[in-house]
């Protein structure tokens, strides 16, 4: 008897736990830490349409990646769409200071704000980040899009072509959410660089393509 009468609550507990991960009037996969996106130290409206990371001034290889935002059409640029970015170290992790605040705790330091310009052009310029110590996981910068009437949402992280851990199976496991986010790098005056062009809402679940949220 105790048993039927706790699993109409567990049910119910079940189903609020999934709501967490994707609230109710929100689209695309469940996006824990995609919050981070307002943790932006300053306001949105004065964001730039280039951003430097912490580290860019560092040993390693430097990385200049640009790239243009499209609305859904994929012909109209997209302007004042906020993209937030963050990635690993040299060492594959995502370092802290001590001072951290929020997502910062996990996301590390290591992390960029950008808002697309009128022609939907942004770029960023940081270190080519390591792949995680252990496994064998590709190196990859991971982004959150937020445009103006609409939640954040994660977009296929930024991944290497020449990466050796970039394995047939891991290109298979990609969405194309937003558009494929595997580079191929080139080198010029001893920096890479690389181009990602975005179409927002490109296969994320649930986009509403016709009306905001």
């Amino acid at each position: 008897m105790k048993m039927l009468f706790y699993l109409p609550a567990l049910l119910l507990l079940a189903l609020t736990g999934c709501a967490q991960g994707n609230p109710r009037g929100t689209f695309g996969a469940p996006c824990e830490g995609c919050e981070a996106i307002f943790e932006s130290p300053v306001p949105f409206d004065q964001l730039n349409w280039v951003d430097t990371l912490p580290d860019f001034n560092d040993k390693g290889p430097k990385l200049l990646i640009t790239g243009t935002v499209y609305q859904v059409d994929g012909k109209t640029p997209a302007s004042n769409v906020v993209l937030y970015v963050y990635h690993t170290d040299q060492t594959g992790v995502y370092p802290t200071k001590g001072d951290e605040k929020g997502w910062g705790k996990r996301h590390g330091y290591l992390r960029g704000w950008i808002r697309t310009n009128e022609k939907g052009q942004y770029a960023f310029y940081t270190l080519k980040p390591a792949s995680y110590p252990s496994g064998r996981t590709p190196a990859h910068i991971h982004p959150v899009i937020k445009e103006a009437d609409k939640n954040p949402y994660w977009i296929d992280e930024y991944l290497f072509d020449d990466d050796p851990f970039l394995t047939a199976a891991e290109r298979k496991q990609q969405r194309q959410y937003g558009g494929s986010g595997i580079l191929t790098l080139t080198k010029k005056d001893g920096m890479l660089t690389a181009k990602r062009d975005i179409v927002l809402g490109l296969n994320i679940i649930n986009y509403p393509k016709n009306e905001g949220l």
